[in-house]
């Protein structure tokens, strides 16, 4: 019998990462922060025009509105950020 080869380092069963943040800037105050999942709203709406993702910035309280395209949408969907479609 020949030995068996050394396999992969052991990777722990569950592999639950944390919260995930996203970063996100101001355009009124221009500070730079981040946001959790749940301050964060996604439109996906039927044109590049009506999908955009939204937040009130911590800083100055500003709503702040920004167009999202396929990236942005696929990051944001797969962190849990809440969206909404719209026809």
């Amino acid at each position: 019998m020949s030995p068996t080869p050394p396999g992969p380092p052991d990777v722990p069963a569950s592999t639950t990462p944390g919260p995930v943040a996203f970063t996100a800037a101001c355009p009124d105050c221009r500070a730079r922060f981040e946001l959790d999942a749940g301050a964060l709203r996604l439109a996906i709406g039927g044109s590049k025009r009506t999908t955009f993702y939204s937040f009130t910035c911590p800083e100055c309280g500003a709503a702040v509105r920004k167009p999202a395209g396929e990236r942005i949408v696929e990051l944001l969907t797969g962190g849990g950020v809440s969206t909404l479609r719209s026809v």
